[in-house]
């Protein structure tokens, strides 16, 4: 199917999303888009999977189907009428469980039944129910911090199924627990709404994990990088119970991946107006990672197919393609169609000792504008100082929409490779590094 287009079905959509655009107003009153242009059907009886990469605005379109967010242009239909305000037939699974810690988990459970006003006996009816559906009876009375994070998960997903929502949504769910739990919570989730009589008629899941939505989705809509648009809509039609080493399942994982690579990847980069060029958004990647690549390809001659380098890493696809991102950006790689290639810059980097590392490495910072930027602030305080909270401002107001502790990391572990910047944590204070050296001077 096209990218953002879909036909619109008469009497057969729980959702319809037509032409959705929406767009954050910064602190300083610059618009960042986030969505554009979406379109897109829920059906009953069905689960579908928002899958993009991160900060591409999967966790805010499903906001907007929540109704907890009004998108600036476009409109959304539930059962044929125009959403107003928070949909009350939908339950919201978060990311990061978002329990009460004061609250046992009866009491969590029991919260959004009080909510709604229900009699006593019918919250304490459900509530027990849900608990018993999701395995946690016998835990009514334990508190959150008792729990494991795959239990912790649970709990949100018998608060979110309590009301008896028609859609369920969820928000990376699995992301917080560890390979094994996620497994087995997929697999519950499938079977609860598998069974026709209860609800949830439909499930609408954000991932960023290939194998998890080809596990559980039957249409994939695949997104861009922000802002957001509808790439392509995947129909899966492998038959559940689904085996994760069937090669029909694997061969759909690597058809996502080569949709995923060729938008996320692409051979030719395409150059971004001013206006969004000024603040790169840092993949998750530590140097160790990134000059790990490079040793790797090394060995191999000097490229390789990134989808061997994943099977052979052992290493989840989307980290990959993070570490492989954050290596273009420095100029260490390029990636020609579905290869990775290291540079005349990435081979100088390899061929050389610890201290020219590092001088190559600080070259590629300065030619990155959040680098820059902070620089500048640096050299504008007479101590070459400043609290590691204006630099956090910097970036919560030039990307809103990223976790800006995560950048705030990756910028500190960049920056102290090339001895550019440091960080005293028992100060929370960022000072200019051993190498005082000017962007100038360096690029040249």
């Amino acid at each position: 199917m096209g990218a953002g287009t879909q036909t619109f079905p008469t009497g057969e959509s729980l959702y319809e999303v037509r032409d959705v655009t929406h767009e954050f107003v910064t602190p300083e009153g610059t618009r960042l888009r986030v969505l554009e242009d979406i379109c897109l059907v829920i059906r009953p009886h069905e689960v579908v999977a928002l899958l993009g990469p991160s900060g591409c605005g999967k966790s805010t379109l499903l906001r907007v189907l929540a109704g907890l967010v009004q998108p600036t242009r476009g409109s959304v239909l539930f059962h044929g009428r125009p959403l107003q305000g928070i949909n009350p037939s939908v339950g919201f699974v978060f990311q990061t469980f978002a329990l009460l810690p004061w609250m046992t988990v009866l009491q969590n459970v029991q919260l959004p039944l009080k909510a709604r006003g229900l009699p006593a006996d019918e919250v304490r009816q459900r509530s027990e129910a849900v608990i018993r559906l999701v395995g946690l009876q016998g835990f009514e009375n334990a508190y959150p911090r008792e729990l494991s994070g795959g239990m912790k998960q649970r709990v949100g997903i018998a608060r979110a199924l309590s009301i008896q929502p028609e859609v369920l949504l969820m928000d990376e769910p699995f992301s917080q627990v560890d390979a094994l739990t996620a497994e087995s919570l997929r697999a519950e989730i499938i079977d609860i709404w598998s069974a026709q009589d209860r609800h949830p008629s439909s499930i609408v899941i954000v991932s960023h994990d290939i194998q998890e939505v080809v596990y559980m989705a039957d249409r994939i809509v695949v997104l861009s990088a922000r802002p957001a648009r509808v790439l392509r809509v995947v129909e899966n039609p492998l038959p559940r119970p689904r085996d994760y080493r069937d090669p029909a399942f694997l061969e759909l994982i690597d058809y996502l991946h080569e949709v995923i690579v060729g938008h996320e990847i692409p051979d030719v980069p395409t150059p971004l107006p001013p206006s969004e060029s000024i603040w790169e958004r840092l993949p998750d990647a530590s140097t160790s990672e990134i000059i790990g690549l490079l040793e790797y390809l090394d060995a191999r001659g000097g490229r390789e197919n990134i989808f061997r380098i994943a099977a052979e890493t052992s290493r989840e696809f989307g980290r990959i393609i993070a570490v492989v991102k954050a290596a273009e950006m420095l100029n260490l790689v390029e990636t020609p169609r579905q290869m990775v290639v290291i540079s005349s810059i990435g081979r100088r980097f390899i061929q050389a000792g610890l201290e020219e590392r590092k001088a190559l490495w600080r070259e590629q910072l300065f030619r990155l504008r959040l680098f820059q930027s902070v620089w500048d602030l640096l050299l504008r305080q007479p101590d070459h100082t400043v609290d590691a909270d204006l630099v956090r401002e910097k970036i919560i107001f030039a990307m809103p929409e990223e976790d800006y502790e995560k950048v705030f990391t990756t910028l500190i572990r960049w920056a102290r490779f090339g001895n550019l910047l440091d960080y005293d944590e028992a100060s929370n204070r960022v000072r200019i590094g051993s190498e005082r050296v000017s962007p100038v001077a360096s690029a040249g």
